[in-house]
């Protein structure tokens, strides 16, 4: 949608560390926890403070990159936009259907089969039971798994064979906001290709998108700016 928008506002993410109370475990942490500040709350636990104070405005047309090392704050950045972790301070505006591909395996149940975990992934998503049944030959054509599969146990399956189910289910709906970690790779060459078509066409087509990545090289080609973080703050926009 034209009007869809993400507004953060001084957001702070801690988590707090269980049984951290000795001297050595907190040195080890405090060496470990390269993207966050190791402090106490006021129960007096030790916790890390994985996003500090981050604050940013993203607009339709936007396609951000999130850069920085390992632990900066990124992928907790993602998740929180993501709705899988909560701020503890600061507020967070959201408008648009978001779609994440953070975490393709989210919401998939072993134990149900293949067309079952299509409406489970589907409703995660945020889908109606209804949208996702008008969808549901599509996206069991897309994963190439064919109906014997789908009828059994997903436990039955191997990982190419999940993602490419996860893949087919994430990219069936038009996403407003598109949420990234690192550039997906499902399946074998042949679907990989295939899926790298529908990646673009989910991208070009939201209003938003949101990447986090280690390669420079992708984030020039794909984003028109980037926040680079630095131990759970941004620092530069």
């Amino acid at each position: 949608m034209s009007d869809s928008y993400i507004r953060a506002q001084n957001i702070v993410v801690e988590f707090p560390i269980y049984n951290a109370s000795h001297r050595s475990l907190r040195k080890s942490l405090m060496r470990a926890t390269t993207g966050g500040r190791v402090a106490a709350d006021a129960a007096k636990r030790v916790t890390v403070r994985a996003l500090d104070d981050v604050t940013f405005e993203f607009k339709p047309g936007d396609r951000i990159g999130l850069v920085g090392h390992n632990g900066a704050g990124k992928t907790t950045m993602l998740r929180v936009l993501a709705g899988v972790y909560a701020p503890v301070s600061g507020a967070l505006n959201v408008n648009g259907r978001i779609v994440s591909l953070i975490d393709l395996s989210l919401g998939m149940d072993q134990e149900a089969t293949g067309y079952e975990n299509i409406f489970l992934r589907g409703i995660m998503m945020g889908m109606k039971p209804s949208e996702i049944e008008k969808k549901l030959d599509a996206i069991a054509e897309f994963s190439e798994l064919g109906e014997d599969f789908l009828n059994m146990p997903t436990r039955t399956y191997s990982s190419g064979m999940l993602l490419r189910l996860a893949f087919a289910v994430s990219t069936s709906i038009h996403a407003d906001i598109v949420l990234m970690d690192e550039w997906l790779s499902v399946g074998d060459a042949a679907f990989n290709e295939k899926a790298a078509d529908r990646l673009d066409q989910v991208v070009q087509n939201s209003a938003i998108l949101v990447l986090a990545s280690h390669s420079p090289k992708l984030v020039e080609k794909m984003c028109n700016r980037v926040l680079t973080f630095e131990h759970g703050r941004i620092r530069e926009l």
